[in-house]
């Protein structure tokens, strides 16, 4: 039975279109999950500039803040909020705002 299924056209026919469309799932989970991280790393930048600006022009607190936040960030959520990650964030906010 498996040699006769496996040579039959219907069957890499079926064996083809789950394929395709596995594939075309996994582009646009990728896709969604990055549509969603750009968004909520825009509005994390979002919070730290309007609680370092308080509605103030210019940032009263800059580096300390944003270390502080990296230390404590990384400490309840482990990877991805290092110094560097957390300030392009901030940035990523303050350029496309």
């Amino acid at each position: 039975m498996k040699e006769l299924v496996k040579t039959d056209k219907k069957y890499q026919g079926l064996i083809s279109l789950i394929s395709e469309t596995y594939l075309k799932g996994q582009q646009k989970a990728v896709a969604a999950v990055n549509t969603h991280l750009v968004d909520t790393y825009w509005n994390i930048g979002k919070y730290i500039v309007e609680f370092d600006q308080k509605g103030k022009q210019k940032a009263e607190y800059g580096k300390a803040l944003l270390k502080l936040l990296s230390k404590d960030l990384s400490l309840k959520h482990g990877k991805g909020f290092s110094l560097s990650n957390v300030y392009l964030m901030r940035q990523f906010f303050l350029y496309r705002q």
